[in-house]
C-alpha cells in the first residue's frame, strides 16, 4: 500500500494507459479482477482548450474506477497548465503527465517522449499543473529518447524537484517504441535513487511475474499494457489458461454491454469498437476460426450474441493468451481483425 498526495492505492498491479483500450469499459472489469487503480487514455491538452467534445468524454468514469488518475499530453507550458484545470473539474483522483508516447506525431512535436528531451519543461509543466489543480501530479516516462540519451535520472530529478508524487517508467527508450526488451535493470536503477514511488512498466505477461518484477527490483507498482488486453485475469491470481470457457464468455458479454452502453449509437458503434477486445480475449483458446471471422463482419448486436452464445467449447484451454500484433502503442490500436 503506497500513498500518492493524499490517495491511498492499494494492490501490486495496474493496467497501464493505452488509447483505445484503457476506457471506462475495461476500467471497470480490470479493477473488479484486481488492477490497483484507473488510468484514463491520455488526451490532449489543447483539444481540452478547445472544447473538444471526444476529448472530454475519455474522462467519463464511475466512482467504482476510484482511484482514478486522468492523463494528459501536450507540449506548450500554459496550454498545459490551463488544460489540467479543465481536467480537475471532472474531479479525478491524481493527474498523470504523459512523458512516454513515443508516436511521431506526439513525440516529434514534443509531447509525450518528446518531453524527455526537455524535462525542464516537463518540471514546469509538472510544477504549473500541481499549483493549478491542488492535485497529485505524477508522470509515466522512458529512459531517454534513444540509446545515445539514457537521461532518466535527470528527469527523475528534475521531476522530483518539481513535485511529482510518483512516476511510471517504461523500460525502452522512445526509438525502441515496443520493440526490443524492457530494461528493468534501469528501472531498478531508478527506484534505488528516487525518493518518489516508482511504478515499472515492460514485458510483464503475468501476475506471477508482475509480483516478481516487484520484488527483484523495488518498485511500488507494476503497470501491464499489452498483455493485457483481453486477459483482466492477468491482475489476479488465477492466470487466464485456468480460466473456463464459460467465465471468458461471460466476461465477453459483460464488457460488450459496457461497451454498447458507454457508446451509445444507432449502428451499434460499440460493437465495432468491441472487436480489438474480442479477438485478444479468444486468442489461443481453440476457438473456431471461421466462427471468430463470422463474429468480426457481424455489425447486429443480438446477432453477435446469438452467434456467439451458440459456439461450443471445451471447458478449458490450454495456451496462454500471446499478443502477436506490435501495432500497439500509445496512440493507437491495430487489430488483426
Amino acid at each position: 500500500m503506497i500513498t500518492i498526495g493524499g490517495v491511498t492505492i492499494k494492490g501490486d498491479v495496474v493496467l497501464s494507459p493505452m488509447a483505445g483500450i484503457s476506457d471506462s469499459p475495461y476500467r471497470q472489469i480490470t479493477r473488479r479482477y484486481g488492477s490497483a487503480f484507473a488510468y484514463t487514455e491520455f488526451v490532449s491538452t489543447e483539444q481540452l482548450l478547445m472544447g473538444n467534445t471526444k476529448s472530454l468524454d475519455m474522462f467519463r468514469y464511475l466512482e467504482t474506477e476510484r482511484p482514478i488518475f486522468f492523463q494528459i499530453f501536450g507540449s506548450d507550458l500554459e496550454t498545459v497548465i490551463n488544460a489540467s484545470e479543465i481536467a480537475a473539474s471532472k474531479k479525478p483522483d491524481v493527474i498523470d503527465l504523459n512523458m512516454g508516447c513515443s508516436v511521431a506525431k506526439v513525440s516529434h512535436h514534443g509531447s509525450g517522449a518528446g518531453l524527455l528531451r526537455n524535462v525542464r519543461l516537463a518540471g514546469a509543466m509538472i510544477e504549473g499543473i500541481r499549483k493549478k489543480t491542488n492535485l497529485p501530479v505524477t508522470a509515466k516516462i522512458r529512459l531517454g529518447w534513444d540509446s545515445n540519451s539514457l537521461n532518466y535520472l535527470e528527469t527523475v530529478k528534475v521531476l522530483e524537484g518539481s513535485g511529482v508524487s510518483a512516476i511510471s517508467v517504461h523500460g525502452r527508450t522512445k526509438a525502441m517504441a515496443y520493440t526490443g526488451v524492457a530494461d528493468w535493470n534501469a528501472i531498478g536503477e531508478i527506484k534505488s535513487k528516487a525518493k518518489v514511488p516508482i511504478f515499472g512498466n515492460g514485458d510483464v505477461a503475468s501476475f506471477s511475474e508482475a509480483l516478481n518484477k516487484k520484488k527483484k527490483y523495488g518498485v511500488d507498482l507494476v503497470l501491464i499494457g499489452r498483455k493485457a488486453i483481453g486477459n483482466p485475469w492477468i491482475f489476479s491470481e488465477k492466470p487466464k489458461e485456468k480460466v473456463s470457457w464459460l467465465e471468458i464468455k461471460e466476461v465477453i458479454l459483460e464488457h460488450l454491454n459496457l461497451m454498447l452502453n458507454f457508446y451509445p449509437s444507432e449502428d451499434d458503434y460499440g460493437l465495432i469498437l468491441f472487436r480489438k477486445h474480442f479477438i485478444r480475449y479468444i486468442e489461443n483458446t481453440g476457438f473456431p476460426e471461421k466462427t471468430k471471422r463470422e463474429l468480426l463482419t457481424i455489425t447486429n448486436v443480438n446477432q453477435f450474441i446469438n452467434r456467439l452464445e451458440s459456439v461450443e467449447m471445451d471447458s478449458k484451454f490450454l495456451e496462454t493468451s500471446e499478443i502477436k500484433n506490435e501495432n500497439i502503442n500509445c496512440e493507437t490500436f491495430v487489430s488483426l481483425a
